[in-house]
């Protein structure tokens, strides 16, 4: 798809106010995955913001990212009651098998691998969230059949 087709269904049916910054990261984040640093630009533009401003309002939203993520969200929960049942190994196994640390990508963009302080589940963890399917009582030895489950139904999709 052409970016001037993207950018017209990113910035149609909204004002282009800065009152609507938020709501258009949201659509921009939704469409590419991310927020492409060309299209901070085109928004500063459009805006009449600069693209300084729109970096604050990124940086300081976490639900935001400025590097590319993978096709399937991992995230683990690292609270208390999920790190005292052994989250913290599940992290690190996670990181085994996907060759990545927290908070990274795996270079072929498949996963994107996050740690949390709470996910508000605490009595069934230690929890892992891949693409917003929860996992309950997780351990280290499900961690591997957690991840190709989700390749697995991706390919079932296509």
């Amino acid at each position: 798809m052409a970016l001037e087709k993207q950018e017209k269904e990113i910035f149609e049916g909204l004002e282009l106010s800065q009152k609507n910054l938020i709501h258009f990261l949201h659509r921009i984040q939704a469409r590419f995955g991310y927020i492409p640093p060309e299209m901070v630009d085109e928004l500063a533009q459009r805006l009449h913001l600069s693209p300084a401003e729109i970096f604050g309002v990124l940086t300081f939203y976490k639900a935001f990212t400025l590097e590319p993520r993978g096709k399937h969200q991992v995230t683990i929960c690292l609270g208390t009651a999920c790190h005292v049942r052994g989250g913290k190994q599940i992290v690190e196994e996670a990181e085994r098998r996907l060759g990545i640390k927290a908070g990274q990508t795996t270079p072929d963009r498949e996963f994107t691998l996050e740690t949390v302080n709470c996910l508000g589940c605490c009595a069934i963890g230690p929890v892992v969230v891949v693409d917003g399917v929860y996992h309950a009582h997780v351990s280290i030895d499900q961690v591997e059949k957690i991840l190709k489950s989700a390749t697995e139904k991706s390919h079932e999709k296509a």
